[in-house]
């Protein structure tokens, strides 16, 4: 089902508590709203639709990605940009990303993953992974 989005930077600013099992529906509403709203986003966390759960969704390239309680393991290439956010008012914002990271995650079955990005899917890996820290842009 497609969710309201939040824009309050209160909500958005609270960390976000692991996913579990439990938790699938969250991510296919995560998903819904994403595709719905894909002209203007490529990815979102679940605190953006008012869940305070680790999970993002992306466009990796062809395909959407979920991913479940992930973390950042290693990082390399910093480099300074410009993102806006759906949730956001305003224009883009200046922020410090990583040219290349790894992500150790949970799939839609639990089941623990790692693996590498870079460019622009890394970027908005990063800033979905903020949202569920509580950062914003």
């Amino acid at each position: 089902m497609v969710k309201e989005l939040i824009h309050d930077p209160i909500r958005l600013a609270q960390k976000s508590e692991p996913a579990t099992a439990e938790d699938i529906k969250i991510a296919e509403d995560l998903l819904e709203t994403l595709i719905a709203h894909k002209e203007g986003c490529v990815g979102m966390a679940a605190n953006m639709i008012g869940e305070q759960k680790r999970i993002i969704v992306f466009e990796n390239g062809s395909e959407y990605m979920t991913m479940f309680n992930p973390e950042i393991i290693k990082k390399s290439g910093p480099f300074q940009t410009e993102e806006a956010c759906l949730s956001l008012l305003g224009g883009p914002r200046k922020t410090r990303r990583y040219k290349k990271i790894k992500v150790q995650y949970q799939n839609e079955n639990m089941e623990t993953r790692v693996k590498s990005f870079e460019g622009f899917s890394a970027q908005v890996i990063q800033h979905e992974i903020d949202h569920c820290n509580g950062i914003l842009i």
